[in-house]
């Protein structure tokens, strides 16, 4: 949840108290009008300053001043934005996070007329984004709050060229904000209160505007035949869920993009259980629901116009007595058979049924799924960049692009017939582990295995969801990674 944080955009003029934050180059330059503002005395105030504090004016480095002489304000925060290089590739939801993270008292003002770069109200927009997401913490269960981690101003303003227009853009903004909110709230809360059922709640609350949402019981999930989703539900004694949920925003005759996310909301590993050091992380095993409930929330928001499916399979992989073994069989939707190999690959098989029933009944433009499917994708990137494995070389491409645009980055990662073949098996049409050499991409065959010829992309979120790297605009456990990257990927490719 953020704490009670506002935001204002004016129009440039002096700042009478708080702090005051401005922006210098390499050369420790403000823009000419910064520099008119705040007068020579300042300027130079900087340049002796820097000399003194070893401060050059890097991209993302700060120097402060207190009770600058000339200036009516508590502090003066001097934020660098680099050389040539630097401006062209800067990202302004990460500087929103900085400069949330540097002041304090109850205003800050920020000058955004920065040296050398053209701050549009687009630019304008990310840096309020970025500020709002920094804010965030995840205090609810404690009973004695953090004074610490709620420090900060409660109001900032940000000066800039055209406020009307800053304004019009950064309220569409305010759904990605929220959408990622619910997404990290989800990662974060305790695996007792957040069950299959409880989850499908909170994706039912999205009916407030205008999301139709529809929930598939054991019932209905058996009717359709859903075995391999149904297998992994049938350890826990709470019962398993698929959420589907519609957002109409396109043409009526237009086909809806679809994403669709693993909502394993506690991993024990099944009867392969997992060592019990770190188990408690487990909790976070439905990051991938949890981003596309998020990104639905987004899209309604801002009014997408384009039509759109998020579909959340929840199960809690659970191992007693009546949990599935390895060397059972399950028959999914789409009637392949699944040897059990392993219980703890139960995403792969959440997956299968949800990808095949979203193919089979809204035949959507494209599928994108995502989910904390391996810990092999952290071998091989880390937690920088999140896996990516597409039948379709202008989906991955686009995908890529949204995430250079967003910082939620993507590497291709191969999926070919050589790691289809590492899934068949002795006893049914495939298995659901082919061991651990190339485990990321044999989960992707498996999974391609379920979308017939429907363009299709895979996102291996084990190390960008959650635990991951801290940055300027995630201080948090949970980052609610893919909500900015996919409403990017909409908002350029597939509105009206």
């Amino acid at each position: 949840m953020a704490d009670s944080f506002k935001i204002d955009f004016l129009a440039h003029g002096k700042a009478e108290s708080g702090d005051l934050i401005v922006f210098v180059g390499d050369d420790l330059q403000p823009s000419a009008a910064v520099a008119k503002q705040i007068g020579p005395k300042t300027v130079e105030l900087i340049a002796r300053a820097a000399s003194a504090e070893n401060f050059k004016g890097k991209a993302k480095s700060v120097m402060t001043l207190v009770v600058p002489a000339g200036l009516p304000v508590d502090r003066l925060i001097v934020v660098g934005v680099g050389g040539e290089k630097d401006r062209a590739s800067l990202d302004f939801a990460q500087l929103g996070g900085l400069i949330a993270g540097k002041v304090n008292g109850k205003l800050a003002t920020a000058v955004l007329d920065l040296p050398g770069i053209d701050v549009t109200p687009e630019a304008v927009a990310d840096v309020a984004l970025g500020a709002q997401l920094r804010r965030y913490r995840f205090d609810r269960y404690k009973t004695k709050k953090d004074e610490n981690g709620a420090k900060g101003a409660s109001r900032l303003v940000l000066t800039v060229a055209d406020p009307a227009a800053v304004k019009k853009v950064a309220k569409a903004r305010e759904g990605i904000q929220q959408g990622v909110i619910i997404a990290r709230d989800l990662v974060n809360e305790p695996p007792n209160v957040l069950g299959p059922q409880e989850f499908a709640a909170r994706a039912e609350a999205l009916a407030k505007l205008g999301v139709e949402v529809e929930i598939l019981d054991d019932k209905a999930m058996r009717k359709l035949g859903m075995g391999a989703l149904l297998g992994v539900a049938q350890g826990s004694v709470r019962g398993g869920r698929v959420a589907i949920m519609r957002w109409n925003g396109g043409k009526p005759k237009d086909s809806p993009v679809a994403f669709i996310g693993k909502g394993v909301v506690f991993d024990t590993g099944g009867i392969s259980i997992k060592p019990g050091a770190g188990m408690e992380d487990m909790k976070g095993d439905m990051a991938g629901a949890a981003c596309v409930v998020g990104l639905m929330h987004a899209l309604a928001s801002r009014k997408a116009k384009a039509n759109v499916v998020g579909a959340i399979g929840l199960v809690e992989n659970m191992p007693d007595g009546n949990a599935q073994r390895p060397g059972d069989i399950v028959t999914t939707m789409s009637g392949q058979t699944i040897e059990i190999i392993n219980t703890d690959a139960e995403g792969r098989l959440v997956l299968a049924d949800v990808l095949w029933y979203v193919q089979d009944r809204f035949k959507p433009k494209f599928m994108i799924d995502l989910a904390t499917l391996t810990g092999a994708i952290m071998v091989a990137l880390a937690q920088e960049y999140a896996g990516l494995f597409s039948n379709n070389d202008e989906l991955a491409e686009r995908l890529t692009a949204a995430g250079q645009a967003t910082g939620e980055r993507v590497w291709r990662m191969p999926l070919g017939p050589e790691f289809d073949k590492m899934i068949d098996s002795k006893f049914a049409d495939m298995k659901n582990s082919a061991g651990r050499f190339g485990g990321s991409s044999t989960a992707a065959a498996l999974l391609q295995r379920f979308v017939n010829d429907v363009p299709w992309a895979h996102l291996d979120i084990a190390g960008t969801a959650m635990g991951s790297p801290q940055n300027e605009i995630n201080k948090g456990w949970a980052s609610g990674w893919g909500v900015r990257l996919l409403d990017r990927l909409v908002r350029d490719h597939y509105e009206a």
